[in-house]
């Protein structure tokens, strides 16, 4: 007699926070099927079926990670003044991001530069710049929009590879330079 089938409708959403746990604590090269079924507290048939590839995993994941400071940027902007400053707006922010869990932001940025050896991952790094550049754009045009996303990205990657602390006056000046009319 067949085994019924156990219903576990949140399943899936519990194998990508399991890679994202794994990844964060390993790093991308840790991540398998096996560790992330131990870790989900799965069968690894489990890990799968919902994901025939590692590739797709981390595309899963890639999506989640893209929700921290993105969802921060769209909500804080849209609660932020049109007249506020938004050199200063979008440094405060840069700094509660980059003084919440160093290792989510970590994670967070392995995941998006791992679109660099990994194509699949392409298109949701790309989404989540666009995602970024779209909010920006409600205050900027998009070109300086980019701009400040580039200016975003580098500031936060060159703190978090050197451990120089983040700077917030220095990121509000460099952003305030970026958004001076030519």
């Amino acid at each position: 007699m067949a085994r019924p089938r156990r219903h576990d409708p949140d399943r899936r959403d519990r194998i990508v926070d399991a890679a994202l746990r794994v990844a964060g604590r390993s790093g991308i090269a840790g991540l398998s099927h096996r560790t992330v079924a131990a870790e989900a507290d799965v069968p690894l048939g489990s890990t799968t079926y919902h994901f025939a590839s590692l590739d797709e995993l981390l595309v899963a994941a890639l999506h989640k990670a893209d929700e921290g400071f993105g969802r921060l940027l769209r909500e804080r902007l849209a609660r932020t003044s049109p007249d506020a400053d938004l050199a200063a707006a979008l440094a405060r922010l840069m700094g509660e991001w980059m003084s919440g869990e160093r290792a989510q932001v970590e994670l967070e940025y392995e995941l998006y530069l791992a679109a660099l050896r990994r194509p699949a991952l392409r298109p949701v790094a790309a989404e989540w710049a666009e995602t970024v550049v779209s909010a920006l754009s409600l205050r900027t045009d998009p070109g300086t929009a980019r701009a400040l996303l580039a200016l975003v990205d580098g500031i936060c990657l060159q703190s978090l590879l050197t451990g120089v602390p983040y700077d917030e006056e220095y990121a509000r000046v460099m952003l305030a330079r970026v958004l001076r009319p030519a």
